[in-house]
């Protein structure tokens, strides 16, 4: 369907290069004449066999009836002929002589039909040729914008990505169709859309294999909660595999053609999934899903009304409460008056990647990736060459490790889509994506009983208390994965009512690339203590630094939650310096924890606070490292 679009597009472009160029019939036959004005009234009609029979009779009747040659062209070429569109716009070349105004036309056209058989360096060299007999019609917006274009590719062709596309194996690729590849986290498991047939009652269930010894074993149904009669798609999975949104067509509950559904892995089973709502979903087309990697965001292309035009990519935000907000236009810069599609988010929520035919770009639907930087997505980049080419890219997916993007390869017949298979090729390093992703996994259970325990789990940069995601422990086995950029300054939060929270710093805990984190939580009774982690303090000072924001807060949350506990805010040091000097400092930081703490609403009756200087230390005194632990501030439940 898109790659028929374009080609009609460039069929437009032609048409209204000849409209400004042409005067007069480059013939007096009036036989030749008559064919031609009646593939004419068939072209208005749309009947293209019949006008393509005429054009060529025109020619045939007079060799140098120019303009003929150009539509019979131009036809061929929106049927998806393009070889033998190119054979005929080359035969009228050919019987152009001194014709400033037909060399142009020729030029042109032929510069577009090598365009759409993705020939660009021959193209940008024919349409370098057409410029010379192009007179006032230089002047005009569509030159200019064709102008940029080929501009853009011949730079792009210069410097081409170095990247080798292939085919999945089978069994994945063993179906008519398979489309929009989603991975999870760990790249263990592979989504997709997968379809038999053309035909309408050959409906879209979502598949899913999974890698065994480096294979993919063979696809089977996701689940029969999710897969019904209806059309089921373009799904996307948060990074740890628990929360699936899918699109589905003409079910009974929806608001339009299609919506947007979400269901969540609960003990290892999905759920009956749920029309994500009106907040969400409207009576047009809702589709094409990317959640982020923590499930907080969810991205999607729609054509409703409100937006830019055409297909949009909108955005909804999962609040506290599990409900989704109003989807909002993820704005101007990224949306055009043309399409929009097939959204996908990167796992570090920072990079956006989309398909666009309304960006300057190569032909038919490019890829293209844009940075959320102040505030907002900016300006769109192509991924240029050989990522995209002259055909649709579409349903592209980076894993995690940034090693391979996968994607959609579509095969044509007659300008329509005939089969897809899912490829992949190793993600160019040039492409900077941004830090490093780490991946982590484990589990959460309770020292009490050794039971799993569904508990929240929340990666927060220190430097602005921004949450850069959240995950859920699995209630079944305590399972979570955890994903989060390379930085230095992060803290973790695990967190469940009726048990103490944990508080991780990421890297002093050795958190990054582990695969067996064993996360224990202690239930809320007295005597029980934590180290409370991510509270600093200049040398030799007890200000709290703004990086102590985001700990304090949780501490608060917990005593909001148990509201008969009190605490006891212990403040200890290292063994440098005079002991009663240590006992004073760290008094007055356990008072400047407490302060704090009672500035956010906390009563002070529940909070009391005493300084043990360096008399218990955790570690020997006899390293940094070791000090650097032994410096901290403890809570004791009273």
């Amino acid at each position: 369907m898109y790659k028929f679009t374009f080609i009609f597009s460039v069929v437009l472009m032609v048409t209204s290069c000849t409209q400004l160029l042409a005067q007069d019939y480059s013939v007096v036959d009036r036989r030749a004449i008559k064919h031609f004005e009646e593939g004419e009234n068939y072209l208005s009609r749309r009947q293209f066999e019949e006008a393509a029979e005429k054009f060529q009779a025109a020619y045939e009747r007079s060799n140098d009836f120019y303009e003929a040659y150009v539509k019979h062209s131009q036809i061929l070429l929106s049927r998806g002929r393009a070889e033998d569109a190119l054979e005929i716009a080359r035969k009228g070349e050919i019987r152009v002589k001194n014709n400033d105004t037909f060399k142009g036309q020729f030029a042109w056209l032929i510069s577009q039909i090598l365009l759409n058989k993705g020939a660009f360096p021959e193209a940008v060299r024919k349409f370098e040729e057409a410029v010379p007999y192009m007179g006032e019609f230089t002047q005009s917006g569509f030159f200019k914008e064709k102008k940029k274009q080929m501009d853009f590719i011949a730079a792009e062709i210069r410097q081409p990505k170095s990247l080798t596309k292939e085919r999945l194996p089978d069994p994945i690729n063993g179906f008519r169709l398979q489309y929009f590849p989603v991975l999870t986290a760990d790249s263990q498991k592979i989504l997709f859309t997968k379809r038999d047939g053309l035909n309408n009652h050959e409906h879209e269930d979502i598949y899913v294999a999974y890698q065994d010894n480096g294979n993919w074993t063979k696809p089977i149904s996701i689940s029969s909660a999710i897969n019904t009669r209806y059309n089921e798609g373009t799904c996307t999975i948060s990074a740890d595999g628990n929360i699936l949104i899918f699109t589905s067509c003409d079910t009974p509950d929806s608001f339009g053609s299609c919506d947007l559904y979400i269901a969540e892995k609960v003990s290892g089973d999905w759920q009956k999934p749920v029309n994500m709502g009106k907040n969400v979903n409207t009576r047009y087309w809702d589709s094409q899903p990317s959640l982020s990697a923590d499930g907080s965001v969810l991205f999607f292309s729609s054509n409703r009304k409100d937006g830019h035009g055409g297909n949009d990519i909108w955005y909804t935000e999962r609040n506290e409460n599990g409900t989704w907000s109003e989807a909002k236009n993820v704005g101007p810069y990224v949306n055009t008056s043309k399409d929009e599609v097939s959204p996908f988010i990167f796992f570090n929520n920072e990079v956006l990647f989309f398909a666009s035919d309304g960006h300057v770009g190569f032909g038919g639907k490019d890829l293209y990736m844009s940075r959320f930087e102040q505030g907002q997505f900016g300006d769109p980049v192509n991924l240029g060459y050989p990522i995209n080419d002259q055909n649709d890219q579409l349903a592209l997916f980076i894993t995690a490790q940034k090693d391979y993007a996968y994607y959609t390869e579509n095969s044509y017949r007659g300008g329509n889509v005939d089969s897809s298979f899912i490829y992949r090729f190793n993600f160019p390093k040039e492409i900077d994506l941004g830090e490093k992703i780490i991946v982590s996994e484990g589990r959460v259970y309770s020292q009490s009983t050794g039971e799993p325990v569904e508990a929240k789990l929340s990666l927060v940069d220190l430097n602005n208390d921004s949450t850069l995601y959240r995950f859920q422990s699995d209630g079944k086995e305590g399972q979570f994965t955890m994903l989060y950029p390379d930085k230095a300054f992060t803290g973790l939060y695990v967190e469940k009512k009726g048990y103490i929270p944990k508080i991780y710093n990421v890297e002093k805990d050795s958190l990054k690339d582990r695969r067996n984190i064993e996360i224990e939580l202690v239930p809320v009774e007295t005597g029980k203590n934590f180290v409370f982690e991510n509270i600093f303090f200049d040398f030799d000072k007890a200000d709290l630094k703004d990086e102590s924001v985001s700990s304090l807060r949780r501490l608060k949350h917990f005593l909001d939650e148990h509201p008969d506990v009190s605490i006891l805010i212990e403040g200890h040091t290292d063994n440098i310096g005079n002991p009663a000097y240590n006992e004073n400092l760290s008094k007055r930081r356990a008072d400047s924890v407490k302060d704090y703490l009672a500035s956010l609403g906390v009563a002070p009756s529940r909070l009391k606070t005493e300084g043990k200087g360096d008399s218990e230390p955790i570690k020997p005194n006899n390293t940094e490292e070791n000090r650097s632990l032994n410096r901290r501030i403890e809570i004791i439940i009273l």
